[in-house]
């Protein structure tokens, strides 16, 4: 049974070889998500200095991916916290002015790691657009097959869709709290174990929300690959956790 088991999602995730095969479909539009965090010295406001990822995207990169800027195009900037969500629909229209819409099939990938991918995905998500895919592996993958790279900067026309917001997607600190208690949710630290359990300060507070469980986000991704591990290995990995469906899932970070 186990062996038969498939992403929810299997359109959302895409190999290196299929986006190859595309590269001269112009209803597939490529984004490179890259950003990059340095960490400061336990400094409680401010754990990492916040770098985008163009000027390495103006180095090289998959051919005809344009940039997105994650901190400055697509967060509050009014916000004292890096990456906070902006209201929904000044989002929406944002990734609209960037060229995501119909009828394109969008692509997302980072130089450095799954995380910066599949956080826009889920932002497209919150806003009603679902033809967006994660490269499965990223750049590092695509490099490792030698595929082909370029430098030109690339800008996408405007794009429009139907926005339908999904705002139940991100919840506040209401939810959270409520969650600590409630024995039919699960917070879930997505953080390294050394935050996790307090041995590091680099958030200024040690530890974790109380009641919650650590699955690190890089165990969830294979370290030679960079690639998604196959659904049956995640699935042992929850289940050893004490994670299973029936629970409500609340994810956190840093």
């Amino acid at each position: 049974m186990e062996n038969n088991l498939q992403w929810k999602y299997p359109e959302a995730i895409v190999e290196c070889g299929w986006l190859n095969d595309q590269l001269g479909n112009q209803e597939v539009r490529i984004y490179d998500c890259t950003t990059y965090l340095h960490y400061t010295d336990n400094h409680p406001l401010k754990p990492y200095d916040v770098e985008s990822g163009l000027n390495n995207y103006k180095k090289d990169h998959i051919p005809n991916a344009a940039y997105l800027d994650l901190q400055n195009d697509l967060s509050d900037k009014s916000s004292p916290y890096s990456f906070t969500l902006p209201n929904l629909n000044e989002l929406a229209t944002s990734f609209k002015n960037l060229g995501i819409g119909n009828p394109y099939h969008i692509i997302l990938y980072a130089h450095n790691g799954m995380q910066w991918a599949t956080r826009v995905w889920w932002m497209l998500r919150a806003i009603g657009f679902d033809k967006a895919s994660v490269l499965n592996g990223g750049f590092m993958e695509w490099e490792r097959l030698s595929l082909p790279t370029e430098s030109t900067v690339n800008n996408f026309r405007p794009a429009d869709f139907e926005v339908q917001l999904k705002p139940h997607i991100f919840v506040g600190k209401e939810k959270v709290l409520e969650a600590i208690e409630d024995e039919s949710s699960l917070l879930l630290n997505a953080l390294t174990e050394d935050l996790h359990i307090g041995e590091n300060p680099r958030y200024g507070r040690l530890g974790r929300i109380p009641n919650s469980l650590n699955t690190p986000f890089h165990c969830l991704v294979d370290t030679g690959t960079g690639k998604f591990k196959p659904p049956v290995d995640a699935i042992h990995l929850f289940t050893e956790s004490g994670i299973t469906p029936n629970l409500e899932i609340i994810n956190y970070c840093g």
